[in-house]
């Protein structure tokens, strides 16, 4: 496996009542594109069909036929959690791993836990994850995020060890609050490759 920087893989993985088409995750395609990174954007089944399983056939028809190349995983609310799920299962470490707004268990949303429960029944193997998370590890959270709250997120980034970055008036990290764009997440792939090339 070649280990230029130049074959870099991103996967995004959206959230729950989420999909590739929303929120920054078409931005974030378009500008690592332009820099010649591929970008993978899955669909997962959701709401309907949501669960960990489904979500793990998913991915795995979608990536079952690539060339295994480096890879940094993106995800975003349940996508997080769902990314951490694919650290776990991992045979090799990834190259890193990038979380929004990243939980894990019950939030006490009726419109939300139900369909995430499967993803939080068995504990996270943390110890094993911190193995396989990659070199670049980080964290982004909005201090006034409706959905999860602070504490859940700096939890995440606890158990990782990874810095977590509080983006003011940033609430979910999405379409809702504006978020379209998301330069700092770019800004450290960007800067992941560059660390690679330089060796």
């Amino acid at each position: 496996m070649r280990r230029d920087g130049s074959n870099l893989r991103v996967m995004v993985l959206h959230g729950a009542h989420g999909g590739p088409d929303t929120n920054w995750f078409p931005w974030l395609q378009s500008e690592l594109s332009a820099q010649g990174i591929e970008v993978i954007v899955p669909r997962f089944p959701t709401p309907e069909g949501q669960s960990l399983q489904a979500w793990f056939d998913a991915y795995d028809r979608a990536t079952n036929a690539l060339p295994a190349v480096p890879t940094m995983i993106v995800g975003h609310s349940l996508g997080a959690a769902f990314a951490l799920r694919l650290v776990e299962r991992a045979d090799k470490p990834f190259e890193g791993l990038l979380l929004a707004s990243g939980f894990v268990g019950a939030l006490d949303l009726p419109d939300y836990d139900p369909i995430n429960a499967s993803f939080f029944v068995a504990p996270f193997d943390w110890t094993d994850i911190r193995k396989r998370r990659g070199r670049t590890c980080r964290c982004w959270a909005g201090d006034d995020d409706p959905y999860v709250p602070l504490p859940r997120s700096q939890d995440v980034a606890d158990h990782l060890h990874a810095p977590l970055e509080v983006i003011g008036q940033g609430g979910h990290l999405n379409s809702e609050t504006g978020f379209n764009t998301f330069p700092h997440l770019r800004d450290a792939i960007l800067t992941h490759r560059a660390t690679v090339l330089a060796g």
